[in-house]
């Protein structure tokens, strides 16, 4: 299992806009592409020295090929909206994580 991680980093101003935009639009729509079996998104808890809000959303993928594919198939296009609509007030990174073993 692979978990593609998105941690982004906003201007506090647009934080409540950003939140709603990802929840009802952004979101469902990486879900739709059918890559990923689900998502979660979290709150930074860490003040960054650079100010602004961290969140992270976090998709789990079955496998890497189905990462691969998303990454073709879909990703260019979700994320050129994504850079158009809060282009300026943000900064991103991506993490890929494999799961090696879960405990419950």
């Amino acid at each position: 299992m692979i978990i593609y991680n998105v941690t982004a980093n906003i201007e506090e101003s647009i934080e409540q806009e950003w939140l709603q935009w990802m929840r009802e639009t952004h979101i469902p729509e990486v879900m739709k592409t059918n890559m990923f079996l689900e998502a979660k998104m979290s709150k930074v808890l860490v003040e960054e020295e650079m100010g602004g809000v961290t969140y992270s959303v976090q998709y789990i993928c079955e496998s890497k090929s189905k990462l691969d594919e998303y990454q073709i198939k879909f990703a260019p296009e979700l994320k050129s909206e994504y850079e158009k609509r809060y282009r300026g007030k943000f900064v991103a990174f991506r993490t890929l994580l494999e799961v090696i073993q879960e405990f419950k």
